[in-house]
């Protein structure tokens, strides 16, 4: 007697939930998944799609795959997203995110409330607050970005840009920081405009309501908030290449260690202020232990790619004994980003979080906007020391490459 692939049971179960298939014969969903992960509440699954993992989960009001098929291997949903159309691989997507069709979404990637794409994004080790869009053609590697209020106000990356994360020597030291944690997270800063068909060759930071013009290439930092940026095109040049030089070692490093900081700050609000929302959805706190997975997984990418250029750098030239210190001391300074942080968060603005948290045990964007100035300059302040002391330690470790310790 032929046994029939596991696949097969789990389609059927999920049509005897009520979950809505079209047509339930194209899917293709493998027998390692969990189909008590998988919500019956308005989730609709569309014709072509398939299903990997058994890290999967799917929130009530999911739908799959409405313009072409998806493949979802190992992602998280939360409630409310839409995907319709393309490949997702180990990432999270928080309430009412979306992605339109052709993505090509990967490892270590985090679309936070309500932020999204348009049709043909590639995001890998990518972190997007809430209300971020990126529109269509984009290639959105290696950064996180916050900024924007609502919808109606939000952060936008233009079509056709790119955030250049490869360098000719082979490094990805390049994670950029558009925004900030300490005050992305409060929801009430000026969006970032990305202007389409430009770009960004990380590491860079920029303040809030930067806004890049169209066809422009950023190259350098603009830590002034508010500031419109107009690059020039660069003038003809041919000289020869000197090949791992890391003229600009100490600025590259020291992006590098801000991110890691920004991503462990990132970490402390997720485990103090927004676990109570996650507990209170269905599947919500497998969700939120996904969150925390890709937020570690981004520690772990962004210490790789600094160990490894580091472990590339020439000695002896330039800042004179802070190359080698750095080499001999890397590992310390990485470890400094796998202890707890030993700032606590305020304990006036925690328990106003958690009663506005009561007034709306679903709605994390609703508590957040209902917090007072007070709590959110205290909460701000918390997240800003977490980074501080975080890069003050590592500063110390290697002072002889003189890194920049106030971020």
């Amino acid at each position: 007697m032929q046994v029939r692939p596991r696949g097969h049971e789990i389609v059927e179960e999920l049509l005897r939930r009520g979950v809505d298939l079209p047509n339930p014969l194209t899917l293709d969903i493998g027998p390692e998944v969990d189909p008590d992960r998988i919500s019956a509440d308005g989730v609709t699954i569309h014709p072509g799609c398939r299903i990997r993992g058994a890290g999967t989960v799917i929130s009530a009001g999911v739908t799959l795959g409405a313009e072409a098929p998806v493949t979802l291997d190992n992602c998280r949903l939360g409630p409310s997203v839409e995907l319709k159309g393309g490949f997702f691989s180990r990432s999270v997507f928080l309430e009412k995110s979306s992605m339109g069709s052709g993505a090509q979404v990967r490892e270590g990637t985090l679309l936070e409330e309500e932020a999204g794409g348009a049709h043909c994004v590639g995001l890998k080790q990518t972190i997007l607050f809430p209300f971020v869009t990126l529109g269509s053609l984009i290639n959105f590697c290696d950064c996180l970005m916050s900024g924007g209020t609502s919808r109606k106000d939000h952060g936008e990356v233009g079509s056709s840009y790119i955030h250049f994360n490869f360098t000719p020597d082979g490094d990805k030291t390049t994670a950029s920081l558009f925004g900030d944690v300490p005050r992305g997270v409060m929801l009430d800063q000026r969006p970032i405009f990305l202007g389409g068909q430009g770009g960004t060759v990380g590491p860079v930071r920029t303040g809030f309501g930067t806004v890049v013009a169209a066809g422009s290439i950023l190259r350098n930092d603009v830590l002034e908030d508010n500031t419109l940026v107009l690059a020039k095109p660069l003038p003809g040049l041919r000289r020869p290449v000197a090949a791992q030089s890391y003229k600009n070692l100490a600025p590259t490093v020291t992006k590098n260690l801000q991110y890691l900081a920004g991503l462990v700050a990132l970490e402390q609000w997720y485990l103090h202020v927004r676990k109570p929302f996650f507990d209170a959805q269905e599947l919500g706190p497998l969700v939120f232990e996904g969150a925390l997975e890709v937020i570690a997984a981004g520690r772990s990418e962004r210490a790789k790619r600094l160990a490894a250029m580091v472990a590339k750098v020439p000695g002896g030239t330039g800042d004179t004994g802070g190359r080698d210190q750095l080499r001999e001391r890397i590992g310390e300074v990485l470890a400094v980003f796998e202890s707890p942080p030993g700032v606590e968060p305020p304990t006036e603005f925690l328990k106003e979080m958690r009663a506005s948290a009561d007034q709306a045990p679903t709605d994390y964007l609703t508590a957040v906007r209902h917090l007072s100035s007070a709590a959110r300059q205290a909460g701000t302040g918390w997240l800003q020391k977490v980074i501080d002391d975080l890069c003050a330690q590592t500063a110390a470790l290697v002072p002889s490459m003189k890194l920049f310790v106030r971020t």
